[in-house]
This record gives C-alpha cells, sequence and structure tokens, in this order.
C-alpha cells in the first residue's frame, strides 16, 4: 500500500525492505530513511528522470560534497537548498507519494 502522507511513510521505516510496489524513488528515499545511504544511492544513481537527480543531489549535499550535488540539482532544475536535510527528505518524500 502506498503512504499518502509523510507520517504514514515513516510507519513503513520499522520493515525489513520497502514495499516492492512503491515507485523506485520512493524506495530509494525509504532506504537514505533507514540509514543505508549506498543502497539509496545505488537506485537514485539508476533513475535517469528529473526526480533521480533531485535526490541524487539530496545524497551528495548529505554525504558533504557540495560541487557534486550542485551539479544534481542543476540537472533536477532545483535551486542548492537553503532548508535542513531532514525537510528536504520531508520534501522529497512528499514529492514522490
Amino acid at each position: 500500500m502506498m503512504p499518502t502522507t509523510f507520517e504514514e511513510f515513516e510507519k513503513y521505516l520499522n520493515q525489513d525492505a520497502p514495499p516492492k510496489e512503491w515507485s523506485e524513488a520512493l524506495q530509494s528515499l525509504w532506504f537514505d530513511a533507514k540509514g543505508d545511504w549506498e543502497a539509496s544511492h545505488d537506485i537514485a544513481q539508476d533513475l535517469h528522470s528529473t526526480m533521480g537527480s533531485w535526490i541524487h543531489a539530496y545524497l551528495h549535499r548529505k554525504e558533504g560534497d557540495k560541487w557534486n550535488a550542485g551539479y544534481w540539482y542543476r540537472r533536477a532544475n532545483k535551486p542548492f537548498p537553503e532548508y535542513s536535510l531532514d525537510e528536504e527528505l520531508r520534501v522529497l518524500v512528499k514529492a514522490n507519494l
């Protein structure tokens, strides 16, 4: 079942894996929220879309690689965020619901 709010998304974080019926973008964000940057990045780098670029940017921002993050934000047509990583995760999840 697809969550319809960020709070519902968070309820799935106690599972061992994201639901298979979720989009790859949402699955990538699930792995990030669980603290598995590598698994999240593995999915995001294979998403050849604006959303994939945005998630990729967020992950490199989280990693501390501002230059690489900037490249991916430009690819996603998004400005470099002025808000926290936690808020960006929330915005990304909501954009994928």
